[in-house]
């Protein structure tokens, strides 16, 4: 009685560290073009910033104690989503560092290839052209994961110009393959409050037509209405 709990290792990650089991690591990364690597870059770099939030919004971070000096877990904090938080961090900082050795190859490749046709473009204007080059290459749409059931007026949603049939490809970093029943919707959207997130929507025009368009939505309280956005996303 009133000895503390065996938790030795409650400050590690719920799964632990060590080389990542995605498919990025796998080698699969040379597959994909510099565009694609360079999209999979822009989408981790936001997941971690909206992660890091999340640990923000609790007031720790990687390396705060989660107990108390008696040995008990600290009651002021989620200590089962700091962990996971925690754990998804690490995964995604071993992704990172795979990813961006991927795109150092692409580009070592690339200049390679210049070389090898005698192209005497100097170094830095190659740079310009694989950077040209990856932006014109055409933009693959991800399969849309959520249609917006309703729209509150004046909320961030509606400022954003989100209408209601919206479906929705991405919302920062989610897409069909990671939104986990829309919680990583809810993760972003609470990770990025106040800031301004890129979603991408297909909507529905006249003649059966379809628009693919790129929004920007911010975040925020005290809009005059619930939560951060003021809209009601379902999945597909």
């Amino acid at each position: 009685m009133g000895l503390p709990l065996r938790m030795d290792n409650i400050h590690a990650p719920t799964v632990p560290s060590g080389p990542s089991s995605r498919l990025l690591a796998n080698g699969n990364a040379k597959q994909l073009s510099f565009a694609e690597l360079q999209q999979k870059k822009d989408n981790m770099e936001a997941e971690l910033k909206a992660l890091s939030g999340v640990l923000d919004s609790h007031g720790v971070n990687m390396e705060t104690p989660l107990l108390t000096r008696d040995g008990f877990p600290r009651a002021d904090l989620d200590i089962a989503q700091i962990r996971t938080t925690r754990s998804r961090i690490i995964y995604l900082r071993n992704d990172y560092k795979d990813l961006m050795n991927a795109i150092e190859k692409h580009l070592h490749e690339h200049f390679a290839s210049l070389q090898d046709t005698d192209d005497v473009t100097p170094l830095s204007n190659s740079a310009n052209r694989a950077t040209i080059m990856g932006d014109t290459l055409p933009e693959t749409l991800e399969v849309a994961f959520a249609k917006v059931n309703s729209v509150v007026a004046e909320s961030p949603a509606d400022v954003a110009g989100l209408k209601a049939g919206d479906e929705i490809r991405n919302f920062g970093y989610v897409n069909k393959s990671n939104h986990d029943d829309l919680k990583k919707v809810a993760e972003c959207v609470q990770g990025n409050e106040g800031q301004r997130v890129l979603v991408k929507i297909s909507r529905r025009g006249d003649s059966s037509t379809r628009q693919e368009l790129q929004l920007y939505l911010v975040p925020r309280r005290n809009w005059g209405g619930r939560g951060l956005l003021g809209c009601h996303i379902l999945p597909i």
